[in-house]
This record gives C-alpha cells, structure tokens and sequence, in this order.
C-alpha cells in the first residue's frame, strides 16, 4: 500500500526505552537480594559476571535523570522476583521493595510512565531448586509475587508486562540460561511446554488479579514477535511459514488473548507425544486472562524453506535453526546483518505490525527494538553510532507507515535506554543510547556518556516522531 500523506504519531505516543533487572542493576546479593537462576549460572566464556552490570541499583537517579534529558515518557524497566522475595515465596524484602518505591519515585518525578516487566529470565534460584516452571506450584508462586507487587506499587504503576520473551525460554531456553529439566527427563519437549504452559497459566491468572485489584491499571504480554516469511513461491514454503509463525509467535499471542491454543501449534504437540496436561481450572483461568494491549519485541523477521526433517532446532531469539518436521530456517539474501549476525528487516517491522494488529485489534507497544554493536568512547568523551541512529530512523519510518496503515500504535520502547549486559554476548554488545564506560571486565568508571543516538533520540520525541534527520 502507497501512502499520499502519512498520519502523525499519536498525541500522546510513548517514547521511551528499555532495560531490565538483572542485566542493569548490579548488585546482584546486596541488601537483602536472593540469587536468581541468573546469579548462578554458567556465564558464556568470555563475557562477564552479573553482579555489577552497569551499576543502575546505585545510580538509578543519574540514569533517570539522564532519561528526562531525553524526554522519555516511559521507561520499561523489570522488577528482579529475588529482590522483593529472596526465596521466592513468604518473606518480603523490605530494601527490595525501597529500591522499586525509589525508581518508581524518581521516573514519576519527571513524569516518566514506569512500564513494569514482571518477570525477565530470572527466577529467584530457591525457585529454580523446587522445578522452576516445570513445578505446577510455579503458578501460584508468581500469582503471590504479582500480588506483591500490586499491593506495593500499584498505587503509582498503572502499566505492567506479565513475561518478557516466553516464547524465547520455551524455544531457546538454554541460551538464556533459564531451561531446568528435571533428572531423569525423557521426553523434553513435553516437559518443556508443560513448563510453558504453566507460564501461560500464571500470565493469565496474573492479568485477572490485575484487574481485579488495579482497576485503573493496564497490563498485558511481551513476546518476541517475527514475522516469518517463506523462502520462495512454492506452497511447500508457505505450510513452513505458516508453521513457524505458530510455533514462534501466535501460539503466545493467541494465548494471551483468546485463552486458547493455536491450532497448528496442538497438532505439532500430539504428534510429538508433548501436549501439556491441563490442571483443574487451567481452562478457566486461561480463558479469563483478558490483556489491554500487546507489547512485543522486534528485532528481525526470519525466513523458512520446506521441512525435510533433519532440523536441528535452537539457535537464539533470532537466529533460529527451525523446527524438525516443521520449517528449516534460512539466511535472507535480501537484509543486512548486524555485527553480531542479526538480520536487520525494518519493512519487516512494518508487516510484523500489520499481522499483529490484524489478528487481535489491540494497541501495541514496542518493548524493545535496536541495535547491539561495538561502539567506542573516544577520549574527548564522545560515542559516534551513526549506524544505530540509521537503524532507527528506518524503524521509526517504517512505524509511521503502521500507523498510516491504522494500526493502533501506543508507545516504541527500544532496547535498552543505557548499555547492559547483554544474555549471551556479554557488555561488548552495546544497545544503549547511554555508553557505560566500562569494558568485559574493567569496570572502569561505570561513568555515563551520552551518545550521539542519545541527542538524536531527544529531537525525535521533542518533535514526535516528525524529524528524524541526524
């Protein structure tokens, strides 16, 4: 569709951008903070440990001012489970709940939106010894930390993310660290999406108990979402797609939503022996869990050819190696690739935005976007990323183009809004529109730089999207 005239952004659009706990806050057993399932793992060789990150738990106010300089009206930020619970479950930390009171203070003191992730790859490892999500408890045990944070933090937080990225632990959870099977296991796939649909179960339960005590407030999911093409003309390549597009994306939103299982993604599950089994009143549950809105990742689109079954699976959020007997993966020849092997598709952003818009009619706001690249800091103190304001500026473009498409567009919250630590790459891959001055393993002074993105960034929301020359 060619657009005459573009319509604007919304009056009220919600620029921002994103971080989350345990990859930007430190201090990662101070004052009372529980080790999560992060805290204890195995960190990739070569990157580094997660117990100082870029420090956020003692320069929170240097960060938010930094983000109202920018003039954010949103930070999506994720509140770390072990740090209000320790354990998990029954004791509450009182230094864990200050520090949320604290950020929470301090967006809204510059009248930033706190957008609240509940949960973002970090179990608290007492959790992770009891099964994680593959324990059935696992639901309730996150209904109590949602209500935790309700009843401290509802009273100023009116926006909330249930589970960032849970088609990513289901379908590359060992990547992220997060993936616990019990001893003895024999059929993964089952255990894993038992495991999934505990997360499905507790996500609805958990958008429910919102409504139920936040009445004002609004809530809903955080996939990572892309669109899957097929690889050429042949009908073959479109089943491929269409499969993929179940297995990766709409089995999650269709979730969330309608309070059932995509089709595709059932037939995939009987005829691999992995279908969940249903716990008295899953059904319900899952049925009521109404989301507001749909927030979802974008990176990249992905690109499938025809099934020939020897499929490897895995890969990471967006280099995936397909499904056996489901799509076989493929490099696209048409995009370019970031310096990590991430295909860059900003049109694809577009056609993500269609699709998603189309299937549930639901206001969507981006919860993370960007671009992870080396940057360097020179010695007058300067970050020169032409290169991510490139990536943006087609992305924003490309979102406009949505909006003209009518798709209701509510906020673009791009990751990450200072540099962190990254899942698997550790800190050489920056995304920040803040530079960190510190390296793999110097810490440096974990002094704060703006990039030249981060004063590019400030024009786009102080003219609402309408100027995005460098």
């Amino acid at each position: 569709m060619l657009h005459k005239k573009l319509k604007p952004f919304p009056e009220n659009f919600l620029w921002g951008a994103s971080t989350s706990a345990y990859q930007v806050e430190g201090a990662n057993l101070e004052d009372g903070k529980g080790p999560s399932c992060q805290d204890v793992k195995k960190v990739p060789e070569g990157t580094s440990e997660l117990d100082v990150c870029a420090d956020q738990y003692h320069r929170y106010k240097e960060d938010v001012a930094l983000m109202a300089e920018m003039g954010f009206k949103v930070y999506r930020f994720s509140i770390s489970w072990s740090r209000i619970l320790p354990k998990g479950t029954g004791e509450v930390n009182p230094k864990g709940i200050e520090y949320y009171n604290n950020l929470i203070d301090e967006c809204l003191k510059y009248n930033i939106i706190p957008l609240v992730t509940m949960f973002h790859f970090d179990m608290p490892a007492a959790l992770d010894e009891r099964g994680s999500w593959g324990n059935p408890d696992s639901v309730n045990w996150f209904l109590e930390f949602a209500r935790t944070m309700y009843e401290n933090f509802g009273d100023r937080v009116k926006y909330w993310l249930t589970i960032n990225e849970q088609n990513m632990l289901t379908l590359v959870g060992p990547m992220i660290g997060t993936l616990h099977l019990p001893e003895g296991c024999t059929n993964v796939l089952k255990e894993i999406y038992q495991q999934n649909h505990h997360m499905l179960v507790a996500q609805a339960k958990a958008m429910a108990l919102c409504h139920e005590m936040l009445p004002g407030a609004k809530i809903g999911p955080a996939p990572n979402i892309a669109l899957i093409y097929p690889n050429s003309n042949k009908p073959e390549d479109t089943i491929a797609a269409q499969n993929m597009n179940a297995v990766r994306n709409w089995l999650y939103l269709d979730m969330a939503v309608y309070g059932k299982y995509n089709n595709l993604v059932w037939a995939y599950l009987e005829e691999n022996d992995a279908c969940p089994e249903f716990h008295e009143g899953d059904a319900e549950a899952l049925a009521n869990g109404h989301p507001d809105f749909i927030g979802f990742n974008y990176y990249s689109t992905g690109t499938v050819t025809a099934s020939d079954g020897t499929e490897e699976g895995g890969g990471d959020q967006q280099n995936s190696r397909g499904l056996p007997g489901m799509a076989k993966n493929v490099k696209n020849p048409n995009l370019m690739k970031t310096e990590f092997g991430w295909e860059i598709d900003p049109i694809g952003f577009r056609n993500t935005l269609r699709e998603v818009y189309g299937r549930y009619r639901l206001p969507i706001i981006i919860t993370e976007n960007g671009l992870g690249a080396y940057d360097t800091l020179t010695e007058d103190g300067k970050v020169h990323d032409p290169y991510r304001i490139r990536y943006y500026q087609e992305h924003i473009k490309q979102m406009r183009l949505a909006i003209t498409d009518d798709v209701e567009m509510m906020g673009y919250c791009p990751w990450s809004a200072v540099d962190l630590i990254s899942t698997h790459e550790g800190m050489k891959k920056r995304y920040g529109f803040i530079y960190v001055d510190r390296d793999e393993f110097d810490l440096k002074t974990l002094n704060r730089y703006r990039k030249d993105s981060f004063y590019w960034y400030k024009k786009v929301i102080a003219t609402n999207g309408e100027d995005l020359s460098e």
